[in-house]
C-alpha cells in the first residue's frame, strides 16, 4: 500500500552514503534533488557541495540535478560546476525522472535517485523504475517541519519495521 513512497536505502546526509559501494553494484549516475537534500531550501550551492559533485564526477559518475526549481535558481546552483540540470521536473511525474536518464545517457539499472522527500523523490523515482535513497532533509536552527514531514517520519518508520522493500543494496551509509 505504502510501497510507492518506500526508498531502498536510507542516509543521514548525501556526504554519508558510501559512493564506492554504489559504484561496486554498477551505478554510474546520480540523479540528485536539490532543497534540502544537497542544501536548505532556496539557498545557494556551498563550496562543499560543490566540491562533492565535481568529486563524484571526478570517480567516474555522471551526475544531474533533477529539480521542481525554475531554470534560474538552477543556472545559478549550478554556476561553478557546470552541472547538468533538469528544471521544473513536475515530480513525482516520471517525465522529469526520463529526462534526467536521457541527459546521464544510462539505463535505469545504472542510474540511482538521490532525495530528500518520500512523496515526490522517492514516489518519482519509484514510478520510473529508479533505485533510491532517501536521505534526511537539510535542516537549519530553529526551522520548523510541516505537516507532510510528520506524514513522511511515520512512513519511514512503518518502512524500517516491515523489512519488507528495507535495504534493498545492503545499507549505504557509511559512519559521517
Amino acid at each position: 500500500m505504502f510501497e510507492q513512497f518506500y526508498p531502498y536505502e536510507y542516509a543521514q546526509s548525501v556526504f554519508s552514503i558510501d559512493y564506492d559501494k554504489l559504484y561496486e553494484l554498477g551505478y554510474r549516475g546520480l540523479i540528485f534533488d536539490v532543497d534540502n537534500t544537497l542544501v536548505h531550501h532556496g539557498d545557494p550551492s556551498t563550496e562543499e557541495v560543490d566540491a562533492f559533485l565535481l568529486e563524484l564526477q571526478s570517480r567516474g559518475f555522471r551526475v544531474v540535478l533533477l529539480s521542481d526549481n525554475e531554470t534560474s535558481r538552477l543556472e545559478s546552483f549550478t554556476a561553478k560546476t557546470h552541472i547538468p540540470f533538469i528544471p521544473n521536473a513536475g515530480k513525482p511525474s516520471p517525465k522529469g525522472y526520463e529526462a534526467a536518464l536521457e541527459k546521464l545517457g544510462l539505463e535505469r539499472s545504472e542510474a540511482i535517485v538521490i532525495g530528500d522527500q518520500m512523496f515526490t523523490d522517492i514516489r518519482g523515482a519509484n514510478a520510473s523504475g529508479l533505485a533510491s535513497i532517501l536521505v534526511h532533509y537539510v535542516t537549519v536552527p530553529g526551522q520548523r517541519i510541516g505537516k507532510r514531514r510528520y506524514v513522511e517520519k511515520a512512513l519511514l518508520a512503518l518502512w524500517r519495521k516491515s523489512g519488507r522493500l528495507h535495504q534493498r543494496l545492503g545499507s549505504v551509509e557509511r559512519p559521517l
